[in-house]
């Protein structure tokens, strides 16, 4: 069964997919992680040069591309490494969490907002939360998401929700517990109205190579999701990154945000040693992710629609 969109989420949703529906969003919204992957990107200069060599060398190979707004989405814009006919996705969390680390807490980046990004040109939102559902945070969390999801509604923007799993202990999720967060999320988070697109963590420890487990466990998050969704890399190697992508949209993903299983060897680089693996290995890997998605995923149109009767302008 389909979902009315309005026009403008919907044209956000045809800008940033492929022309069957399907996502292959280039993740690059990193900011925290890289900085401490490579002491040089203490600097911003440094951090928002990586990101538009990167940007530059693999947005063609990609449907969109998620960028932050501190380094990366008004400087690849400004510096013409993002093409015109490219759409892109904006963060508009903080990076990192307030809080304790078993009860985490999210926030925009302050100075910025939806309607900023609106005004930028970007096609959707991505909003970041650390989410689990048993957490004393977690309506904390649900109000925090519905207060942006309600933003983008008034601004007619798309909103890609980005939910982080994190325990409650200080031991890491087992498997089991994985899965049960990522499926209970998807069926919590995404009937919150405003919400368009899940971006889902693999429903199970990263290490966790059992296909079957892996298949059924992605049926679920399709089963529980009420939107679209699509799979984050994780930085899991390019090689686990693949096996995840076919058994999650074999059971009804959208499609991928890939970030570090493509370029993350890229980080360590500078140059032209920079230059010639993202024109290498890196395009090399997004083209056969991208393929993949197209073959593969479930498309957006499957989940929405669009209805426009002429006089639609007037309560627009």
């Amino acid at each position: 069964m389909t979902k009315t969109l309005s026009i403008g989420k919907l044209r956000g949703l045809q800008q940033c997919t492929s022309s069957r529906g399907t996502f292959t969003c280039l993740a690059l919204d990193h900011r925290q992680n890289l900085r401490k992957a490579n002491p040089a990107y203490q600097d911003d200069a440094e951090l928002s040069r990586f990101k538009l060599d990167v940007t530059a060398e693999l947005a063609p190979y990609a449907t969109s591309v998620l960028l932050d707004p501190e380094v990366s989405a008004a400087q690849a814009i400004a510096a013409g490494k993002l093409p015109g006919d490219k759409a892109f996705v904006v963060a508009v969390e903080s990076t990192g969490y307030g809080g304790e680390a078993t009860a985490r807490r999210g926030k925009v980046i302050p100075g910025w907002s939806v309607e900023k990004a609106k005004r930028m040109g970007a096609s959707m939102i991505k909003l970041l939360v650390y989410y689990h559902p048993d957490s004393p945070t977690a309506d904390e969390a649900e109000t925090f998401t519905t207060q942006i999801a309600a933003e983008c509604v008034k601004y007619d923007l798309g909103l890609m929700l980005e939910p982080l799993s994190y325990s409650l202990t200080e031991a890491k999720l087992t498997s089991d517990e994985k899965r049960y967060v990522v499926v209970e999320t998807a069926r919590r988070l995404t009937p919150i109205p405003g919400v368009d697109v899940l971006k889902a963590e693999v429903p199970l420890a990263t290490d966790d190579l059992d296909e079957a487990r892996l298949a059924a466990a992605c049926a679920e998050v399709s089963a529980a999701s009420v939107t679209p969704w699509i799979l984050l890399s994780a930085a899991v190697t390019f090689e686990t990154y693949q096996r995840q992508i076919i058994a999650a949209c074999q059971a009804g993903a959208s499609g991928i945000a890939v970030g570090r299983a493509v370029w993350q060897e890229a980080v360590q680089l500078s140059g032209q040693s920079r230059l010639d693996f993202l024109r290498s290995t890196a395009r090399e890997r997004l083209a056969r992710l991208s393929a993949l998605c197209q073959a593969l995923a479930k498309p957006c149109t499957d989940f929405y629609t669009a209805e426009a009767p002429f006089d639609w302008y007037k309560k627009y």
